[in-house]
């Protein structure tokens, strides 16, 4: 009984797994196709391959610009995220100070509202300091995430000994010092974790880049994929191809860090 029990469950990971990795195959694959191929019964994996669709991409597009525009928003977006997420959960994690209780309780409560709820608000302030349509307002709202303040929180309480603080204040080294000598290093782990998280969230956006932005010219590359997608007319070929193009950062992104990010996380937000 316990091994047939082993043997479903591990049917039941398979199946999981291939039902979440089916459709990014079949946007690989379907990417190499020409419009017949592309929509030919019964369907073929790739009969001719082909790199038109990469190519019209490349030569009719601005795609460097938009590849350009995301990756800027993208980096800025998370190392900002990440110095004041890491610098807010040393600051809750190992500091005393009155109300620490209730802010804490109040940055956790932030995680259950979603970003439709302040969407407004967000926009009002960023259209009275002149950052509509511009890439800061796209980098700047996202910055200060209660996720990434809270992680860090659990995971310095759950790393980082206070008699290692201690030490180093006993020993002369002041709070700044403190902060990139010792808690930086000691975070590696966690950095990582937001880092792929921050970097994933920006990259992927989609809603808040099409309430701020309106010049093409200020595109992110998941903007242009609206691009291929008309009122009556998608140009499946080029929108699949430049769908396969928008995976690569992320992924490269991930396997450079994911060591990293399965500590950070594990540790952070279980131990």
């Amino acid at each position: 009984m316990k091994k047939l029990i082993h043997i479903l469950l591990n049917l039941a990971v398979y199946l999981f797994a291939f039902l979440y990795v089916s459709p990014i195959v079949w946007t690989i694959f379907s990417s190499f196709k020409d419009e017949a191929d592309l929509f030919s019964w019964p369907p073929k994996l790739i009969s001719q391959p082909t790199l038109v669709n990469y190519l019209q991409v490349v030569r009719k597009t601005q795609f460097a610009l938009f590849f350009r525009n995301s990756f800027l928003v993208s980096v800025s977006a998370t190392l900002i995220t990440v110095i004041i997420s890491v610098m807010g959960g040393y600051a809750l994690a190992k500091y005393q100070f009155r109300f620490k209780n209730q802010v804490s309780t109040f940055i956790l409560s932030m995680l259950m509202i979603p970003l439709q709820v302040i969407m407004v608000p967000i926009y009002l302030v960023l259209s009275r300091l002149g950052m509509i349509n511009t890439l800061w307002g796209l980098i700047i709202p996202p910055a200060a995430t209660p996720t990434g303040i809270f992680l860090a929180q659990k995971y310095i309480v759950s790393a980082i000994p206070d008699s290692v603080i201690e030490s180093a204040r006993i020993d002369g080294a002041n709070e700044i010092k403190i902060f990139f000598r010792i808690i930086l290093p000691l975070t590696q782990p966690l950095i990582a974790a937001l880092a792929v998280l921050s970097f994933t969230w920006r990259w992927n956006d989609f809603l808040w880049p099409m309430i701020v932005v309106g010049s093409p010219k200020l595109y992110t590359i998941q903007l242009a994929l609206g691009l291929y997608a008309g009122e009556h007319i998608v140009q499946w070929g080029p929108l699949l191809a430049m769908t396969v193009l928008s995976m690569v950062p992320v992924l490269i992104v991930f396997i450079a860090l994911q060591k990293y990010f399965v500590k950070g996380i594990t540790t952070g937000a279980i131990k």
